[in-house]
């Protein structure tokens, strides 16, 4: 059998009528030479307008039937895909998650995969048919429709590449690649023709918004090489690759940023053990992705025990720690809004010095105040005040030349 190829795309790619019948030509094209397996989005703004909707009687719309309700946008552009693939004589079917069992947990809204059935898509495909799959969406064990998060499409590509043994998952966007950091804050960042999987998976998880971070986790877990390209425009996009060839050269390949991030600092908390965990624990049970982790010095028994999380989560977040205040001893609690996180990632970083520094030098030259500093093998993450976040990133994509 040829090479299969799965093919995603997001929803500005199948924003209307007429770009499907764009999308139509890129499918019917890569067919004539690979077997093509699609996943798509739901029309750009779909999704939101469906949100709106559930939030009509109520901000809290129940979980169940608000995924059953916002995983409808990906259907309709799948069954049209289709339709144009027939309008061109090429055999097509449209599938929903339940028809091909993809199987997740019923976290709603935040469901996370388990199974996919590749014998029934492989089926179609031996049938001399593209299947054309929902993405976003999956279906538990009790049959109820279940939701991935904001991106979750990418994921949903990436796992069934990874199931049925694809050669490679393009995931088609309204940008050309990957950049080295957002082109709408510095103009001249530079596109990448390749970056390792490993630094993808951290400026994905950093900010970068151009493949959702679960995406590049299950690709780097099952060795899918993943290509990210543009269904506006020609080119070869940037391939994220499974190796390290690059690494010599690649002492900075990106900057990534998040802005919509809350600080939480417990003042005067007990230095005892398991008090991190008393912290950590309960926020972990409620699915909460918690990100810079810092404990200050302990003095006279007292220390302060500082993290970070998204913007979205800060209700639940304080409600939490409200809740914990008569296992855990503080004696205040800070909450910051207005910052963010600024990160230089590199696999270069591992085997070359002085990236830190340098940093530190240009962002103090400039009057960046660095608040927290958070740091692995082949990244540098900074907290900074939230107003100055596109200074700080301008000014580190000219320290290490990313332009050239």
């Amino acid at each position: 059998m040829s090479e299969i190829i799965v093919q995603k795309f997001g929803g500005t790619s199948v924003g209307s009528v007429e770009r499907i019948g764009i999308v139509a030509n890129i499918v019917a094209e890569a067919s004539k030479s690979k077997k093509i397996i699609v996943v798509v989005s739901a029309m750009g703004g779909e999704t939101n307008k469906l949100v709106k909707l559930a939030n009509h009687f109520g901000e809290n719309p129940d979980k169940r039937e608000f995924d059953a309700l916002v995983s409808t946008g990906e259907t309709v552009s799948s069954a049209l895909l289709a339709m144009a693939l027939h309008s061109k004589g090429i055999k097509a079917k449209s599938y929903s998650a339940s028809q091909i069992s993809m199987r997740t947990t019923d976290s709603f809204s935040k469901a996370k995969i388990l199974d996919v059935d590749a014998d029934k898509i492989l089926k179609v495909v031996d049938d001399n048919t593209i299947p054309i799959i929902t993405g976003f969406q999956g279906i538990t064990e009790g049959g109820d429709i279940t939701t991935l998060g904001r991106g979750g499409s990418d994921t949903t590509a990436v796992a069934i590449a990874a199931q049925v043994g694809a050669k490679r998952c393009d995931i088609y966007t309204d940008v050309d690649g990957i950049f080295t950091t957002d082109p709408k804050v510095v103009s001249n960042a530079k596109k990448l023709d390749s970056i390792t999987m490993e630094e993808m998976l951290e400026l994905a998880g950093q900010g970068a918004k151009v493949v959702q971070t679960r995406a590049v986790e299950f690709a780097n877990k099952f060795d899918v090489p993943v290509r990210v390209l543009s269904s506006f425009n020609d080119g070869s996009g940037t391939l994220i690759s499974l190796g390290e060839e690059n690494m010599e050269n690649a002492l900075v390949s990106g900057i990534a940023f998040q802005k919509d991030q809350v600080k939480f600092t417990l003042h005067g908390v007990g230095d005892i053990p398991g008090t991190a965990f008393k912290i950590l624990g309960p926020i972990s049970e409620a699915d909460i992705e918690v990100d810079v982790i810092v404990q200050n010095v302990s003095v006279d028994g007292k220390t302060d025990f500082t993290f970070t999380v998204s913007s979205d989560e800060q209700a639940t977040v304080q409600n939490i720690i409200e809740s914990i205040k008569k296992d855990v001893n503080f004696r205040e609690l800070i909450i910051d809004s207005s910052i963010a996180k600024v990160s230089i990632v590199g696999a270069g970083m591992r085997s070359q010095a002085g990236v830190a520094s340098a940093a530190f030098r240009a962002l103090s030259e400039n009057d960046v105040n660095i608040q927290i500093i958070c740091t692995s093998e082949i990244k540098i993450t900074m907290v900074i005040d939230e107003s100055l976040v596109e200074k700080a990133v301008q000014v580190l994509h000219d320290e290490f030349n990313l332009d050239e």
